[in-house]
């Protein structure tokens, strides 16, 4: 176990270091000047060389690529041009939002999927697996903005259980952030629970024709406690997949949903900034992005050995 991690940790390392590289390639070949920006097209040459010097614009693009990912190790994220204020508090205050919404959206979807999948798998062919393939066919097709819009006419503006956007901030009490949070987990939940109900009920049936299957229905288990006892952990595998990608989906492609509730989170964090033209904040953001869905790949893969002994065996 201990080599098999150790290759996926090189692997994760290596990804970084290529990641990091794209990600400040295309902020730089981007059109526009932050300064020029700040300054107006009216900005004399003295006035911009000044205010790029202050932002660090000016030298090398090695030095301020080698600058940047040094600072990014040691916890200094850089300091926003148009805020003026260090990019990581800015992570870390958007952070106590968008954090939360994606792993209460996928504790919602998991919730929603893994009963759905199932039942769907022990009654194949029958009307509840078509009533069910037919709610996750439906739940793939709809545009999570325009569910997300429907929530809040039907909710917040109808019956005016919840508010329209805006969070409250967790200072007001758990109970009062979880429900700001409510309407804009389900937005983004319910697409990503059909999409894991399809591929649970799939899995399923795959192993469900396995001859080891077979041989514990032949030595007295009924059908469903093979499912529960052999057949479910056998199928965890392209599920457990599809939760790590889905996770990191939330966390890092929440922006319309953000957009559409007013949430004070990182999409619409990196939205603000690429309007400013802040590039710092936008490299910084993207780059904690991808580390999160490079991070949350690789304890996927360590989830995938302790699943499944097989796989440490071959490394």
């Amino acid at each position: 176990m201990l080599r098999y991690t150790l290759k996926r940790f090189v692997s994760l390392v290596l990804s970084l270091v290529v990641a990091s590289m794209v990600i400040f390639t295309v902020i730089e070949i981007a059109p526009g000047d932050p300064a020029s920006f700040m300054l107006g097209i009216n900005a004399q040459p003295e006035t911009l060389a000044a205010l790029r010097a202050e932002l660090g614009l000016e030298g090398s693009k090695t030095t301020r690529y080698l600058a940047w990912i040094g600072g990014m190790v040691t916890g200094d994220f850089g300091t926003s041009y148009t805020y003026r204020t260090p990019v990581l508090d800015m992570v870390g205050d958007r952070l106590w939002v968008s954090l939360p919404l994606a792993s209460l959206a996928l504790l919602l979807s998991t919730l929603i999927a893994f009963p759905a999948g199932i039942y769907a798998a022990s009654r194949r062919g029958q009307a509840g697996d078509m009533g069910v393939m037919g709610a996750t066919q439906l739940g793939v097709a709809v545009p999570n903005f325009w569910f997300a819009m429907m929530l809040v006419l039907v909710f917040a503006i109808n019956l005016r259980w919840f508010s329209a956007g805006g969070f409250v901030g967790w200072d007001k009490g758990l109970l009062a952030g979880l429900h700001a949070l409510t309407l804009p987990a389900i937005a983004l939940a319910l697409p990503q629970a059909a999409i894991l109900a399809r591929v649970m009920r799939s899995s399923l049936l795959d192993v469900l024709g396995e001859d080891f299957m077979r041989t514990a229905r032949a030595k007295g288990l009924s059908e469903r406690q093979a499912l529960w006892r052999h057949g479910l952990r056998n199928a965890l595998i392209p599920v457990l997949t599809i939760i790590g990608l889905q996770f990191s989906f939330l966390l890092a492609g929440s922006i319309i949903i953000e957009q559409v509730f007013y949430l004070p989170g990182l999409g619409r964090l990196i939205f603000q900034s690429i309007s400013a033209r802040d590039l710092i904040v936008v490299e910084s953001v993207v780059m904690l992005l991808v580390f999160s869905v490079i991070m949350m790949n690789f304890l996927v893969d360590l989830a995938y050995a302790a699943v499944d002994p097989r796989l440490r065996a071959r490394t």
